[in-house]
């Protein structure tokens, strides 16, 4: 099966939890008297930011192990997403995000595991691509235009960050793949 049930729950609740922790950070200080529906309506802004770069970043680590002829699977991960949320809870000025992981056997070579793990920042290297280029070369709305800023800008971000080469982040795995072709 190409996606489960499960798996669409999962990148369900991701999306809204990552909606809620962004709606502060990309729509400005919420005040105390502000209107009821105005909050749904920055959930749902940030949610259309941020949700894209995690899902299709989590996506292409599951197809790259399909197309290994392995089960693979999006999972939630509740500690990292249960962090997040409890960060921005706390109002902490620095975020850690780690909302999913996908599983795959063990039986991967150390270049198929390397090709999985490279997939998710790889896609999010394109989506930084594509909205570079859209901006500079679009005839765009204003709106548009914010919109594909902050999706360079996440994407870049997710880029850099699960390139870390420290666990669990797909860096250290892509490093442990390298390594483990010699």
């Amino acid at each position: 099966m190409f996606i489960t049930i499960g798996e669409i729950i999962s990148l369900a609740i991701i999306t809204l939890v990552l909606g809620y922790i962004f709606a502060d950070y990309l729509s400005g200080p919420r005040l105390p008297w502000a209107k009821p529906g105005k909050r749904w309506k920055d959930i749902r802004f940030a949610a259309l930011i941020i949700a894209p770069a995690v899902i299709v970043h989590e996506l292409f680590h599951k197809f790259v192990g399909m197309s290994f002829g392995f089960p693979a699977i999006v999972k939630v991960f509740w500690g990292g997403l249960g962090l997040a949320l409890a960060l921005k809870l706390l109002s902490s000025p620095l975020l850690i995000i780690a909302p999913a992981y996908v599983v795959y056997p063990a039986i991967a070579t150390p270049f198929q595991s390397m090709l999985i793990a490279f997939a998710g920042p790889f896609a999010n290297l394109l989506m930084w691509i594509g909205a570079t280029l859209w901006l500079k070369y679009g005839k765009i709305r204003r709106k548009t235009a914010l919109i594909l800023a902050l999706t360079r800008k996440i994407n870049l971000f997710l880029l850099v960050f699960n390139m870390i080469p420290v666990p669990p982040l797909d860096g250290f795995h892509v490093v442990k793949g390298l390594f483990g072709l010699f």
